[in-house]
């Protein structure tokens, strides 16, 4: 079954526990019965051995001076690691949006960092391992605020992951925020902020925030996606 969404991608561990793929922009889930709620796009029978097979369809990416995959894939010599194992739903760093998102933040000097829709925690950590301190991730979802805390632990570096409501609790303070999420999440977060600059993705490259008090400083897109460093006007 294929759903649309980057967004949803955390969520759909905690639903859908039996496994998920990402698979040209949209995600099949692994499911007996066709989950109520979703927009079913296409059903197939799935190999009785998908359990021991679901480790083929995640590997690691070069981006930047990072190597960013799971556990079970050697880096390539020279590159700084971030080992992350995706649970069968959080991805390793290969969307666009994570690449693009973690691209600009190797141009930015290290200061205090906010991860909002920490996910698996890829940007939190690349962060912590750039210089940034302190590093806090939140996540409305209990899971990936687990899967953050583990793969920190499994890469060495310190940070803090919260369970947070970013568009109804209070907001960590920090100078810059990552937000890797839906534009209207991002255009709704970012009044929110009490940070001074933040770098946003999670949208295609038609697409741009529009919020006063900001203004765009950089802006990178690939294959469809982008990804903008914004700062207070």
């Amino acid at each position: 079954m294929i759903i649309g969404g980057e967004a949803e991608l955390a969520l759909l561990l905690h639903i859908f526990p039996e496994g998920v793929e990402e698979l040209d922009g949209a995600f099949a889930v692994y499911a007996d019965e066709p989950p109520l709620g979703f927009d079913v796009v296409e059903t197939d029978d799935v190999a009785d051995d998908w359990e021991g097979r679901w480790r083929e369809f995640h590997h690691g990416a070069l981006v930047g001076g990072f190597w960013v995959g799971p556990p079970w894939e050697e880096a390539p010599p020279g590159a700084e690691t971030i080992v992350i194992d995706p649970g069968r739903a959080f991805g390793t760093g290969a969307h666009p949006t994570t690449r693009l998102t973690l691209e600009l933040l190797q141009t930015l000097e290290p200061d205090s960092l906010l991860d909002v829709g920490c996910g698996s925690g890829v940007l939190a950590i690349a962060a912590a391992k750039l210089g940034f301190a302190p590093v806090t991730g939140i996540d409305l979802d209990d899971a990936a605020v687990e899967a953050t805390t583990a793969n920190a632990r499994a890469n060495g570096v310190e940070l803090t992951a919260q369970r947070v409501d970013a568009l109804a609790d209070e907001l960590p303070a920090a100078e810059l925020t990552v937000a890797n999420i839906a534009l209207d999440i991002v255009e709704r977060l970012l009044p929110r902020l009490a940070s001074r600059r933040a770098v946003t993705s999670g949208y295609l490259d038609r697409d741009r925030p529009q919020v006063d008090g900001w203004r765009s400083v950089s802006r990178r897109e690939h294959d469809g996606w982008a990804a903008d460093l914004l700062e207070r006007a």
